[in-house]
């Protein structure tokens, strides 16, 4: 496969609807595409930002639910039974690495070739931004994957680079590519801030620098560069999404809304409901945010929580209408990165490294922007019920990121409840909150602010534990020689070990 294979895909379908998120699935060549010749990086980039944005939206944002307990899965439905089960396969997860390996970082890299070649410093920054997020998100999940050797188009068993390795390989990636503008250079057709100039790229790369510091500041000394980082203050004000971009209609709407809530396909099978020890969690605290990110139930316009490792098939009582779904609408927003997130960090930064007075003002400032993303109000209740507290900031913040994360990127609720270790699991276990032989239904035993084994769960993880990795994914190990063994599902990451 040649470099031109990998780059064009895609290319004319974003370059045709550069105003929407038109047909950011469209994976097939167009005989009528522009040469390699005549391609520029405002053709290439949206539909390689859009494969990301595919992927992270969408698989690693169910799954990430699954795992983080924020979803079980619905009466009758078995299609993600195994993630509520914290379970994952090198097969169910084969697709999209290899869609982020080809259609993102193939094309992002030659996003990058080309804007070097032409000094254009701030595409250069953006693709960048793109780059660093794809192979975060992957070496969180799977640990080890091919970075230094992965893009080598002749090498087919690329090395498999630590973790550790790789993140300091991004750090240094975002900071060539930012000290390289001065700001005020302009960047590519985008749909991630669309006519920003580098100014506002260089905050998001900040923002994504922070979460790989925090990330691994654990394991790795990085003392210095978060104090510099932190002392620069230079952060998005908001929220950094895809949005204002989708529509209602095939390939077309935000991504996890066409797999799980539309009908495009003729598909009417529904399966992410919301989980009990999410649902414990915030009813518990009174908290506004779980009519924003969750709709009642049909059955009693009430809130109920299911529970993870069933489906409840052989139930008489707890069918499809007494849970509860996700609030999702054609047109919400793909997260990046959210403010919440970035105070959630700034307060555990300042409480470790930093003037801990100023801790609780980012604790209070995250839960506040949550709120604000929500559109609700009724923050006091909240932090009422989860007051900053310094000699347990892990499980202030560990379980409040999680409920914020919880209705915009659950995938790094999953990361960071691993790092964290909050929330952490409870005496209950999921047998003494359903009893599927006795269809007996007792939520009221979850303490909340806890998780809890599933009915059944992953034997090879263990009960008590959140699964920590995922197998290598078989596009990328099956034939590469190179591959290393499967360190074990109950083996965490580099930054949680």
């Amino acid at each position: 496969m040649t470099m031109k294979n990998i780059f064009l895909t895609g290319v004319v379908a974003a370059s045709l609807a550069l105003t929407s998120c038109d047909s950011y699935l469209d994976i097939n060549e167009n005989p009528q595409s522009p040469s390699e010749s005549n391609l520029t990086t405002s053709m290439i980039f949206p539909a390689a930002e859009m494969s990301f944005s595919n992927s992270y939206g969408n698989y690693f944002r169910i799954t990430g639910g699954y795992y983080a307990q924020h979803y079980a899965q619905m009466f009758g439905t078995s299609n993600y039974l195994d993630y509520s089960r914290f379970q994952q396969s090198a097969v169910r997860s084969s697709s999209t690495y290899t869609n982020l390996a080809t259609r993102c970082l193939q094309n992002m890299s030659t996003v990058q070739a080309m804007a070097a070649a032409g000094e254009a410093w701030g595409d250069n920054l953006a693709a960048t931004v793109i780059r660093v997020a794809a192979y975060q998100a992957m070496v969180d999940c799977y640990g080890e994957i091919p970075y230094s050797e992965a893009l080598d188009l002749g090498n087919l068993a690329p090395h498999y680079d630590d973790g550790k390795d790789i993140y300091a390989g991004l750090v240094a990636e975002l900071d060539e590519a930012i000290a390289k503008v001065n700001g005020s250079e302009s960047v590519c057709t985008n749909f991630l801030l669309p006519g920003a100039m580098a100014s506002e790229w260089v905050k998001v790369a900040n923002a994504l620098k922070l979460r790989l510091l925090m990330r691994e500041s654990n394991v790795v000394d990085v003392k210095a560069q978060l104090q510099a980082l932190v002392a620069e203050d230079n952060f998005p004000a908001g929220d950094v999404s895809w949005k204002g971009c989708w529509s209602n209609s095939s390939g077309q709407a935000n991504p996890y809304y066409q797999e799980e809530f539309a009908t495009y396909y003729g598909s009417t099978q529904q399966n992410v409901v919301l989980n009990l020890a999410l649902f414990a969690t915030m009813n518990g605290a009174d908290d506004a945010r779980l009519k924003a990110y969750f709709l009642p139930n049909t059955l009693k316009n009430e809130y109920t929580g299911a529970i993870s490792g069933t489906n409840c098939s052989t139930t008489a009582n707890y069918k499809a209408n007494y849970w509860c779904r996700p609030n999702m609408k054609y047109d919400d927003p793909v997260y990046f990165i959210t403010r919440a997130e970035v105070e959630f960090f700034l307060a555990e930064y300042e409480v470790r490294y930093g003037n801990k007075a100023n801790a609780e003002g980012h604790y209070k400032a995250a839960i506040e922007a949550s709120f604000a993303s929500a559109g609700v109000s009724g923050v006091e209740t909240v932090l009422n019920a989860y007051p900053w507290d310094e000699a347990n900031y892990k499980r202030c913040i560990g379980i409040q990121k999680w409920v914020a994360l919880s209705g915009t990127n659950n995938y790094e609720a999953w990361c960071e409840m691993r790092r964290l270790g909050y929330p952490a699991f409870g005496s209950v276990v999921g047998t003494q909150l359903y009893d599927e032989q006795n269809d007996a239904y007792t939520p009221s035993l979850l303490e909340p602010g806890t998780l809890y084994t599933p009915v059944m769960y992953n034997a090879q993880l263990g009960a008590g534990k959140v699964l920590q990795r995922w197998p290598y994914p078989e596009s990328s190990a099956n034939r590469n020689s190179n591959a290393p063994e499967f360190k074990g599902d109950a083996t965490p990451v580099f930054w949680a070990e």
